[in-house]
């Protein structure tokens, strides 16, 4: 193979722009996709994009936080180069509890993968009124809180924007609104079949009955529903995100630019794909007014409900069968993973560069294995 290959990259949500941006300055790309170009049908553009490797470990495994803490280290990088600027900041989270749920952070504390004193560390009433002044000025106040200070988050849908004109001012061939099937390692679209030097199936749940399978019979792809609620709440001033320990799920709420909240929970086992329920959407509005009483006069900007992609183990997968790569089963860690899979797939590729020490292992190869 010559240094630069012809690539398709079929779906164009998060992992299918972030390659594309990653491998288009060395590569010629054609991406597919049958959403539009601002993704608004896909998992990436319903996101809260907190970038959590702790957090996210009480309920992953370390590779999940590891691959998370290196992608921290890489969208700094990967931000840089987008011709548009995205809302980023790196001001750690907060874990709240109420006395009646200090069980289930007792818990949360015991099962994330971090060292006490080190990653993360309990809190003062006192302390908290440093990092959150508004929040210690509630009438309830927070006596059991966990400080995580690494973690981050971004805004999903200004950084899908971003991608988007960085792609269109790099001149990559985009087919959006396309349908597209993959027969043979050849993508068919529009009447049309074509082949490349690869393929790489970034689909999610929309490759769901087209993934290989290297291992008969496992890691089936189900997708995982979670709902979102977008607040403007100009009564409300946080400055990270914040998990409140709940009896059913942690709820999340996550500080935008100009006083947006992104308030969700982090999974609902179910393919559902009604819109949100008159109970979820009470206990995601319940929690916010409950933490910060100036919720109470927020416009409500958008409830929805998506499925995300992933497989029984909850982790992700990298599948070559020969020039065919598929990637998917993200699942929640679709911002948080999506850098260090990139990174992987690139070295995967670029055969003549080091790959990456971490993560090899998710890599499945069939037995048409490309040399």
């Amino acid at each position: 193979m010559s240094n630069k290959s012809n690539i398709a990259i079929v779906g164009a949500g998060l992992i299918g722009r972030v390659l594309a941006v990653s491998l288009g300055e060395t590569h010629q790309i054609t991406l597919f996709d049958r959403d539009d170009r601002q993704g608004s049908q896909s998992a990436a553009h319903l996101a809260a994009a907190m970038l959590a490797p702790l957090a996210e470990s009480a309920d992953s495994s370390r590779v999940v936080m590891q691959m998370g803490q290196r992608s921290l280290t890489l969208w700094p990088g990967i931000l840089e180069t987008l011709r548009k600027p995205v809302f980023f900041q790196q001001n750690g989270s907060l874990i709240l509890t109420y006395e009646q749920d200090y069980g289930n952070l007792v818990d949360f504390g015991h099962r994330i993968k971090g060292e006490m004193g080190k990653d993360y560390t309990n809190l003062t009433s006192g302390q908290l009124a440093e990092l959150e002044p508004e929040l210690a000025q509630q009438p309830h106040t927070f006596k059991h809180i966990l400080w995580l200070p690494e973690e981050a988050q971004l805004d999903n849908r200004e950084l899908l924007e971003s991608l988007a004109i960085t792609l269109e001012q790099r001149n990559v061939v985009w087919h959006p609104n396309t349908e597209v099937s993959i027969e043979n390692r050849q993508v068919v679209f529009d009447g049309q079949r074509r082949s490349f030097d690869w393929v790489i199936d970034c689909r999610g749940l929309g490759a769901k009955n087209q993934i290989v399978q290297t291992k008969p019979g496992k890691h089936k792809l189900r997708g995982v529903r979670g709902e979102v609620v977008r607040l403007y709440a100009p009564e409300v001033n946080l400055n990270r995100p914040v998990r409140l320990m709940h009896p059913r799920y942690p709820i999340y709420i996550a500080p935008k630019a100009n006083h947006r909240f992104v308030v969700g929970a982090t999974q609902i086992e179910t393919e559902d794909q009604r819109q949100p329920t008159v109970r979820s959407a009470l206990e995601l509005l319940s929690a916010c007014f409950s933490v910060h009483k100036g919720f109470a006069e927020a416009e409500i900007l958008e409830i929805k409900s998506g499925l995300r992609p992933a497989f029984e183990d909850n982790e992700p997968k990298i599948r070559v069968d020969d020039t065919l790569i598929q990637i998917n089963g993200l699942f929640r860690h679709g911002y948080l993973l999506a850098p260090a899979i990139a990174e992987q797939c690139v070295a995967l590729i670029d055969s003549t560069l080091p790959k990456p020490p971490l993560f090899e292992h998710l890599i499945e190869f069939t037995e048409n294995r490309h040399d």
